[in-house]
């Protein structure tokens, strides 16, 4: 049978359709953005997000989520709220099952330790992982030169998969501070430059302003609800006014600096004045609904208030690239940034964790420190290659670096196991 060729898709031009490498033409019925999306749902570095933590350890728990199932939330929620705006659906979707992918072992604690050990070479940032697994690690297509292109998407899936649109060195300035997220190493500036060619300094566009809101929304609902089937938190306790204050405080430092008290405990209030505010679960089917149907209403709470704003501002016509931003009334972003401060007051910051992260950082490090001083002798394959066609020690590092990022949290322990020694339980 013969098929047509890949379809253009509306609202979008050829430039965004180009890709990093040039590839000849398909007979398919998929559009050039289906493409892109069925390439990141089968690569590698997807699968492997199945045994990355996201919050808490995959093998601690069997409902917690995963990298993995964040991921596919996250490309739910933004596939929707996109398609309600006029993106094209395959291209936030690719956005979204991507926008984790450079995420190493064990959660930002890894990045942090990572970031640690790269300092020297341009640091480590989950988010310019990822374009450089988009782009070049992820095995996929070659250029005729032999050079990787990882799984060469298109301009405007990699521009939406592109969080922070600039470099380390360009980063702005956040409350007075520069801040240490960015989009791009410097040896990826080639490829970053070209999925930015035309595109606004410093401004992402709108398929990837709806990838970032989804994440946001996803893991402030789902990281509380994980929390509480955990049993780390029940929200009756938030009747305590030191456990309250707890919550605004954590909020306000690590997400909302600047933001009044007052402010952040009336978003609480709100949300706990929801009829669907699950003050008590107790583990029964009926009460593990209620907390379903919480997470599920929260959601169309959050992404239906920014859907509303953003059309209110914009019309009704379909909204793609660089035609409109969106727009988040400010109740929602205090509401979801409670969320995820109450995450961080029952989960992340409980002190009994703090010996795991600090185990889990000296296990990486041990790891790079071996893999460095061993050369390609323990390095898979590719990365093997890597080391090999690399040019000088820092390039040498970036890729012991590459591959230490790659591995799950449960490879990472037996790895570390093989060249190091046992690792005392880490749970």
């Amino acid at each position: 049978m013969t098929l047509p060729q890949a379809v253009q898709t509306d609202g979008y031009q050829d430039v965004d359709l180009e890709r990093w490498v040039q590839e000849p033409a398909k007979n398919t019925n998929r559009t050039q953005f289906g493409r892109d999306r069925a390439r990141v749902l089968h690569s590698s570095a997807l699968r492997r997000l199945g045994a990355k933590t996201q919050v808490v350890a995959p093998d601690t728990d069997d409902f917690v989520r995963t990298r993995l199932t964040h991921s596919l939330e996250v490309a739910q929620v933004g596939r929707e709220l996109g398609n309600a705006l006029g993106c094209d659906p395959d291209v936030v979707d690719a956005a979204c099952l991507s926008h984790d992918l450079g995420h190493p072992p064990f959660g930002h604690n890894g990045e942090t330790a990572l970031n640690d050990i790269a300092h020297a070479i341009g640091g480590f940032e989950g988010n310019a992982q990822t374009l450089r697994l988009l782009t070049r690690l992820e095995p996929k297509i070659v250029a005729p030169d032999g050079t990787p292109a990882g799984l060469n998407l298109t301009r405007a899936s990699l521009d939406a998969a592109c969080k922070y649109p600039w470099s380390m060195a360009d980063a702005p300035l956040v409350n007075g501070r520069r801040t240490t997220k960015f989009g791009a190493y410097e040896d990826d500036l080639p490829v970053f430059r070209w999925l930015r060619d035309g595109a606004p300094d410093g401004r992402s566009c709108i398929e990837a302003q709806v990838m970032d809101l989804s994440d946001d929304i996803s893991y402030s609902v789902h990281d509380v609800e994980d929390a509480i089937v955990a049993g780390h938190v029940q929200l009756k306790w938030l009747d305590n006014p030191d456990q309250r204050a707890r919550v605004v405080g954590y909020t306000q430092q690590w997400y909302l600096p600047g933001t009044d008290a007052a402010a952040i405990d009336a978003a609480l209030a709100r949300l706990e004045a929801t009829p669907v505010w699950v003050r008590e679960s107790d583990g029964s089917r009926r009460s593990m609904a209620a907390l379903k149907d919480m997470t599920s209403q929260l959601i169309g709470r959050f992404c239906n208030s920014a859907l509303a704003a953003t059309r209110a501002v914009y019309g009704p016509q379909r909204l793609t690239r660089y035609a409109a931003e969106i727009v988040l009334p400010e109740e929602t972003a205090l509401e979801i940034a409670v969320m995820k401060g109450l995450a961080t007051t029952f989960v992340i910051t409980t002190g009994q964790r703090q010996p795991l992260y600090e185990r889990q950082r000296e296990v990486l490090a041990a790891l790079v420190a071996q893999l460095a001083a061993t050369g390609d002798r323990h390095l898979d394959p590719m990365f093997a290659a890597d080391w090999r066609a690399a040019g000088d020690d820092d390039q040498r590092l970036r890729v012991v670096i590459d591959q230490v990022a790659s591995l799950t949290d449960a490879s990472a322990l037996a790895l570390h196991e093989r060249l190091v020694g046992p690792v005392p339980s880490l749970w």
